[in-house]
């Protein structure tokens, strides 16, 4: 295993091993790795960060000048990619991943309304080609830009026999911070209280078990997989289903700047009937109106090839909808419009009602 660091490597001449070697494992392989992902590291350091050289932790000073925060508590989450991987695999392209996981993480975070600080990632795989490994990286890295988040350290684990040679798998870990008086709990909501999209990418990190199964990838040819759509406005499958994970956090930090939130909901795996229940009390449901909800062509054509039920989808896959935000309704126009003015086209899919189901779909 080779570990990480933000900036610098100790880079120890003498540390080789023929045995090692000869049973699968490249501890050089994992030196050059290191050095090529230096550049792409150097983009997510921010204050607070710590240099180190070699040590077993990412440091990070937690300076509350400059921060809103009173009473700080310290909010984290972790998550993996999952089988969208599977599709990396295929289609040998492994710089967007990172986004992917980085996205499962901060998207969660943020939900307690927490400024994501730091982010450290996992990769296991096979055999460490470096180039692969800094492709992987990058993506982390541009994760970690996308979200404010610095990556403060990270292990890469070659793990032969474990792992097929050309395949990895990938995790993260970000800690944020809010203050305690504004966290974000759904104490506030209520009858009445408006339902706010925040549009997806596309199929972003979840329900790839079942794209994999209604697309028979693991026997598409790489022809299939690159050749463009009608159905997708030209875009082929490949580039639809691998489109990674859109992050949230920064318009999201602008509007708890200026409104009220009550209730935010990460649209990931279960869709809408698992997640947006999530942040909504007791005695109280969300109505979400279907005609409303933006459903993407990658996702139509899911449901055509699969034959999967409405039902399904919606309780399957976030349908265009990655994350949805609670408000009072005379704040509502203002969200909407502080969202676009920072790059979300956010609209309005129902409302908060009386009611015993978390969730109705009409």
């Amino acid at each position: 295993m080779v570990r990480r660091r933000h900036r610098e490597v100790l880079m120890n001449t003498k540390s080789r091993s023929d045995s090692y070697a000869a049973a699968g494992v490249d501890i050089t392989a994992g030196y050059r790795a290191v050095e090529l992902m230096k550049s792409h590291i150097a983009r997510t350091v921010i204050p607070g960060v710590m240099g180190g050289v070699g040590g077993f932790g990412g440091l990070f000073e937690l300076d509350l000048e400059g921060l809103d925060v009173k009473k700080p508590v310290l909010v984290s989450g972790t998550d993996g990619v999952g089988t969208k991987l599977k599709l990396a695999f295929l289609l040998d392209k492994h710089d967007t991943i990172g986004i992917d996981c980085v996205a499962m993480c901060v998207n969660d975070v943020i939900c307690a309304g927490a400024k994501p600080l730091f982010f450290l990632d996992y990769i296991a795989c096979g055999k460490n080609v470096p180039e692969r490994i800094e492709q992987i990286v990058s993506g982390v890295c541009e994760g970690c830009v996308q979200s404010g988040a610095a990556l403060i350290g990270g292990e890469t684990a070659e793990m032969p026999g474990f792992y097929p040679a050309d395949e990895y798998d990938l995790a993260g870990y970000v800690t944020g911070i809010v203050d305690k008086d504004k966290i974000i709990d759904n104490n506030k909501m209520k009858a009445g209280d408006i339902v706010i999209a925040l549009p997806s990418s596309g199929v972003h990190s979840n329900g790839f078990s079942l794209v994999r199964k209604v697309f028979n990838l693991e026997k598409a040819d790489l022809k299939a997989l690159t050749a463009g759509n009608t159905m997708l406005g030209g875009k082929s499958l490949g580039e639809a289903l691998l489109e990674p994970t859109r992050i949230y956090v920064k318009p999201v930090l602008a509007l708890l700047e200026e409104v009220d939130v009550k209730g935010i909901s990460h649209i990931t795996g279960g869709g809408f009937y698992e997640n947006i229940p999530r942040s909504i009390p007791d005695g109280l449901g969300a109505r979400i109106q279907k005609s409303a909800v933006r459903v993407l062509p990658v996702f139509d054509m899911i449901a055509e090839v699969g034959a999967i039920s409405e039902h399904d989808m919606f309780n399957t896959f976030n349908m265009g909808v990655g994350m949805s935000i609670v408000v009072a309704p005379e704040d509502a126009d203002r969200a909407v419009e502080i969202l676009k003015a920072n790059g979300e086209d956010a609209y309005i899919i129902g409302e908060i009602v009386a009611s015993e189901d978390k969730i109705e779909i009409v």
